[in-house]
């Protein structure tokens, strides 16, 4: 079976194209993601026909569960697809469906040639509803729900909740991201009871108007270099608790992305989306 390696931000994904193919998915995630018997990667990302979108993108983490949506996945699936002749939207705008609804992905040229080096995406509007995201909640308060008190480990760590077709937890701590034990208190976070579909993680240092420091803990994969998804929802985590203007440089361990959003409609992602290496998994 032929794969493709891609990351975006060092988030890094293997690409099927199993539009005439089935396998058991979710295992072959978890064996193919392994990244010392495996290929390596945080999950694997499936190219499928759709009858709603100009493609569909199925995705599973590294642990074989499957996810409704990644934002770094999906720029190197708008790449995959177009640079292999899969899709060739007339409006140069790729159309692909997932868990989390239809997203429109602009790619962007390198030197106005035919490679892609990243990509411009519509993500859709913050789910802020804490029922929809979902958090289970005493008195179920209205949303937004900002910087809600939780404490773990002795760790205070007041969490504001946003999904973007997934589930986020977002932190604004002021001790330096690279210092916090993430690897300890990620796990415990992704699986606390408040959490019934488990949580993304985000920790976020506050370095400037518009300039954001932030480490992830990504549900079912572990921490990864970068988020799209959670990178999302810190943009509008805060922006609503009114710490950033609208557009904001996140800085990630694997790289930086760019989010935009005025506190209304779609938040607009922008980042890099990179080709790896190819081969053959023996199947």
């Amino acid at each position: 079976m032929q794969f493709t390696k891609m990351q975006g931000a060092g988030n890094d994904y293997i690409y099927i194209d199993a539009r005439s193919q089935e396998q058991n998915w979710p295992e072959l995630s978890r064996r193919m993601s392994d990244r010392h018997f495996g290929v390596g990667s945080d999950g694997l990302i499936l190219i499928a026909d759709s009858g709603i979108a100009d493609l569909k993108m199925i995705m599973f983490n590294a642990d074989g569960s499957q996810g409704e949506m990644c934002g770094n996945g999906i720029r190197c699936f708008a790449k995959y697809a177009i640079e292999r002749d899969i899709a060739a939207p007339p409006s140069g705008s790729l159309t692909v469906e997932t868990l989390a609804g239809i997203r429109t992905v602009t790619p962007t040229y390198a030197n106005g040639g035919s490679r892609i080096t990243g990509a411009r995406v519509a993500m859709g509007a913050p789910i802020l509803e804490p029922a929809q995201i979902p958090v289970a909640l005493d008195g179920e308060p209205p949303p937004p729900v900002l910087e809600h008190p939780f404490t773990i480990d002795g760790y205070d760590l007041p969490l504001s909740f946003v999904s973007m077709g997934n589930p986020h937890a977002v932190t604004f701590i002021s001790q330096p991201v690279a210092d916090f034990p993430l690897h300890t208190i990620g796990p415990k976070v992704e699986h606390h009871p408040i959490f019934p579909r488990r949580v993304n993680f985000e920790i976020v240092n506050l370095d400037a108007p518009g300039k954001l420091t932030a480490r992830v803990w990504e549900r079912g994969s572990g921490e990864t270099l970068a988020c799209g998804t959670g990178a999302c929802a810190i943009a509008v985590a805060a922006r609503l608790s009114n710490h950033c203007p609208d557009t904001v440089n996140i800085t990630l361990p694997g790289g930086p992305l760019t989010i935009t959003w005025d506190g209304a409609g779609e938040v607009i992602m922008e980042g890099p989306a990179t080709e790896v290496f190819t081969g053959d998994w023996p199947v």
